[in-house]
């Protein structure tokens, strides 16, 4: 008899519900049911253990809640499986009708998930292996380490408008040795500079104040931190499993950072094929024409992990388009490329793929379409040919 164990998870402890099978009446079986709670602490985690669960269910909370309580279960050798948000909002309120959102009702339906769908991978979040895991870390902490800096960078650079007005807008840039920019690194005494000492001394400025000096001690910890991210991420990228992946990416130009975040995502591209490792694809009939379409199923889940799938959004006369789901950091970082290596031509990727992106994008361009629809249409067929391009070089 397996021993199911649905878990929802908070900022400092989890309500469980320990089933052996589906009741027969979910939402009766809800006001009967002896849910635990047990708290973020040694004792919380012992006690849970003690359980003794075969496989626990789980959404997929981020790192900082359900990382805990995943590891700890794994770790006992317990079979951690993940249900995705919408997917579970669905079915505790369509299939179960439970009354109200609560942390016991989502573990009561955590549990019951898994007696209706656990023959059907494909209705759990894919669990990824230990090296995945630590890039999806890694990528979520340099997103978090570029909206840090942001706002003091252009705090600073308003201070030198009326400090030393002279370098307010210089472009100042880490090295890759992981020196700190040379603006910053002299502002904060790290980096010595000749020019800007001249600069200063000559200044129109009112002198720079500590306020600013810090400010830039800070962009260089912050620039530093980046550093050490990046080449940790260098190392991890080396791992000979994502040797053809990365052979891919070259040939679209992505740089280690959007290297990292999509494989965080797709690896391993058989998630999204058949049993047979093959994109699958299936005949249906036309919604409109009323004729056999191909549907191109493999395809489709591969751009929405991306966050590259458009969805039809029709209401009475109205019809559009509107990208739902997917990876939020997948879709800025396909458009930041779109951004910067396909959309200016002197940037522009000198093969095949950057030419055919390219002369689409011109063409809409010069059609007046809107510029942000134009770099959403490419990033989407940007991801079309990424997802041929690695099934060919993989299978």
């Amino acid at each position: 008899m397996v021993v199911i164990l649905g878990l929802d998870v908070s900022k400092s402890s989890v309500s469980a519900c320990l089933l052996n099978e589906k009741p027969k009446d979910p939402r009766q079986f809800y006001y009967e049911c002896p849910f635990r709670c047990f708290s973020a602490n040694a004792r919380g985690i012992q006690e849970l253990l003690a359980l003794k669960p075969d496989i626990a269910l789980l959404e997929p909370t981020g790192n900082n809640y359900s990382k805990l309580w995943g590891t700890h279960l794994a770790r006992a050798g317990v079979e951690v499986r993940l249900v995705g948000h919408k997917e579970l909002r669905n079915y505790r309120a369509n299939q179960l009708a439970l009354p109200d959102k609560d942390d016991d009702a989502d573990a009561l339906a955590l549990a019951c998930y898994y007696f209706d769908y656990h023959a059907e991978p494909r209705r759990f979040v894919q669990i990824r292996d230990q090296a995945i895991v630590k890039i999806r870390e890694l990528v979520l902490r340099l997103a978090h380490l570029n909206r840090v800096q942001s706002p003091i960078i252009n705090r600073a650079r308003q201070d030198l408008a009326w400090q030393f007005p002279e370098v307010a807008h210089v472009r100042s840039l880490r090295g890759e040795s992981g020196l700190a920019p040379l603006l910053w690194g002299w502002l904060a005494g790290e980096r010595k500079s000749t020019r800007y000492d001249r600069l200063y001394a000559q200044t129109a400025g009112l002198g720079i104040t500590d306020t600013v000096r810090q400010h830039a001690k800070r962009i260089c910890n912050l620039q530093c931190e980046e550093h050490a991210i990046e080449q940790e991420l260098r190392q991890l990228l080396a791992d000979s499993r994502f040797e053809p992946y990365c052979q891919v990416f070259k040939k679209f130009g992505f740089g280690d950072r959007l290297s990292s975040v999509l494989i965080s995502q797709i690896y391993p591209i058989e998630g999204f094929l058949d049993a047979d490792g093959k994109p699958e694809v299936r005949i249906r009939q036309g919604r409109n024409s009323k004729k056999p379409t191909k549907r191109h199923l493999s395809l489709r889940r591969f751009q929405k992990a991306l966050g590259a799938a458009p969805s039809l959004v029709a209401s009475g006369d109205s019809k559009k388009t509107k990208v739902i789901g997917g990876s939020d950091l997948c879709r800025k970082a396909l458009w930041q490329w779109v951004y910067t290596r396909i959309e200016p031509r002197r940037s522009r990727l000198k093969n095949d793929i950057g030419q055919h992106l390219g002369s689409q994008m011109d063409a809409e361009k010069a059609a007046g379409r809107p510029a942000k629809l134009v770099r959403n249409r490419i990033a989407a067929k940007a991801a079309r040919l990424l997802f041929r391009e690695l099934v060919k070089n993989l299978t």
